[in-house]
């Protein structure tokens, strides 16, 4: 319902790279309602402002400290956040 009623020229704000409501769909579809339910409740915490980007000291990649402090990799993190 969500992709029907969001407005074709609004701008994605999502963090991640793969955005909110396709994640959560995809993780509904291939592992069922509570996977996805729960997927959907740590997207809703976390797809927010206070994340922090930095770069690992120790590996030297690109990793983004979420406001929960879980870090993610680079390859999540969406690319307009990065640039």
């Amino acid at each position: 319902i969500y992709w029907f009623l969001k407005p074709k020229n609004k701008k994605p704000c999502c963090i991640f790279r793969k955005s909110c409501s396709h994640y959560v769909y995809e993780k509904t579809l291939n592992q069922g309602f509570v996977i996805g339910f729960k997927a959907l409740i740590f997207r809703m915490k976390n797809c927010r402002y206070g994340f922090e980007i930095f770069k690992n000291p120790i590996s030297n990649n690109i990793q983004m400290m979420l406001p929960d402090k879980s870090v993610i990799d680079e390859c999540n993190i969406a690319e307009r956040l990065l640039n």
